[in-house]
C-alpha cells in the first residue's frame, strides 16, 4: 500500500486536520482556504462541513491540536526528569523540540502564536492560544513550587519571569528560522535555577 493509499484510508476529519494544520502553519490561516485544505486532504468539500462547522471551527480544531502536540512533547521530555528543576527545563526543551521538526517551508515560530495574531480581538481561537501559553506558564509555576516549597511568591515571580523568557526566545527563533534562540533561552533558564 502506498502512502497515498494509507492517508485516504484515515477518517477525513484526521485528513483535514492534517491539511490545516500543514497550510495554516505554512501559509497562514487567512491565506489558507477551504478549497486548499480540501484538495490537500483528498477529500469533497461536503466531507469538510460534514465535520467542522465553518473555517473557524476547523482553526478552534487545529489551535486544540497544536497544544495536544506540544503536551506531548512536554510529557516526552518529563519523563527523563529527575527533579523540579529538570522539569522547568523539560518546558523548555519541549520548545526546542517543536522548533526542530520539520515543516514544509522551514520553522516559522510558535503556530499558536502565528493563528492567534490572524485572529480579531475576541475570537475564540484567541482564548485557545492564550489558555494554551497560561498551561506552560502554570506548568513551570508547579515545578517551581516544588523546588522552592517555602517561598511560593519566589516561584510564582520565577515562573512568570521564564514564561516571559521562553515565549520572547520562541518569537526570535520564529523570526530567525532556527531554534538557536530557545537552545540559549534553556542555558539562561538553567543558571536562574542553579541561583535559586
Amino acid at each position: 500500500m502506498t502512502t497515498a493509499e494509507s492517508g485516504r484510508r484515515r477518517p477525513a476529519r484526521e485528513r483535514l486536520l492534517a491539511a490545516a494544520a500543514r497550510r495554516f502553519y505554512a501559509d497562514g490561516v487567512a491565506a489558507t482556504g477551504i478549497d486548499t485544505i480540501t484538495a490537500e486532504a483528498g477529500v469533497a468539500k461536503m466531507s469538510l462541513y460534514n465535520n467542522f462547522a465553518s473555517k473557524a471551527d476547523l482553526v478552534r480544531a487545529y489551535l486544540d491540536a497544536r497544544h495536544e502536540e506540544w503536551l506531548g512533547l512536554y510529557r516526552a521530555r518529563l519523563e527523563g526528569a529527575r527533579t523540579p528543576r529538570d522539569g522547568v527545563l523539560a518546558v523548555f526543551d519541549a520548545y526546542a523540540d517543536h522548533a526542530a521538526s520539520a515543516y514544509e517551508r522551514g520553522f516559522r515560530g510558535c503556530g499558536l502564536l502565528n493563528a492567534a495574531a490572524e485572529l480579531p480581538a475576541g475570537d475564540a481561537g484567541r482564548a485557545v492560544v492564550r489558555a494554551h501559553k497560561e498551561e506552560v506558564e502554570r506548568l513551570i509555576a508547579g515545578h517551581l513550587r516544588e523546588l522552592l516549597p517555602e517561598r511560593p511568591d519566589e516561584a510564582r515571580a520565577t515562573a512568570e519571569h521564564l514564561a516571559f523568557l521562553l515565549e520572547g526566545a520562541m518569537a526570535r527563533a520564529g523570526l530567525e528560522g532556527d531554534g538557536d534562540r530557545l537552545r540559549r533561552a534553556r542555558r539562561l533558564a538553567a543558571d536562574l535555577l542553579d541561583r535559586l
